[in-house]
C-alpha cells in the first residue's frame, strides 16, 4: 500500500524558509502571499487493512517523522 505523509508547520510557528521564498518570488515579479513550506514523505507499507495502516503510519509521525510539538500532518493512502 502506497502512503503519503504531508508534513507543514503549524500555522503561527513562524516559517524563515516561507518567508525568504516568498520574497524571492516577489522579487521576480511573482505575486505571492503566505508562502510555507512543508515536506512529503512517500513509502509503500505492506498492510491491507487501511485502518491497522492508518493507526501504523500515525504511530510513526507521532514517533518520528513528525514534530508535533511545531508540525501538522496528513497521512494519505
Amino acid at each position: 500500500m502506497k502512503v503519503v505523509v504531508n508534513i507543514k508547520l503549524k500555522d503561527l510557528v513562524l516559517d524563515p524558509a516561507g518567508k525568504a521564498t516568498q520574497d524571492a518570488l516577489c522579487s521576480l515579479d511573482f505575486n505571492v502571499k503566505n508562502v510555507r513550506i512543508g515536506k512529503q514523505i512517500v513509502f509503500d507499507l505492506d498492510k491491507k487493512n487501511e485502518d491497522e495502516a492508518r493507526k501504523e503510519v500515525t504511530k510513526m509521525c507521532e514517533e518520528l517523522l513528525a514534530n508535533t510539538v511545531i508540525e501538522d500532518y496528513e497521512i494519505v493512502l
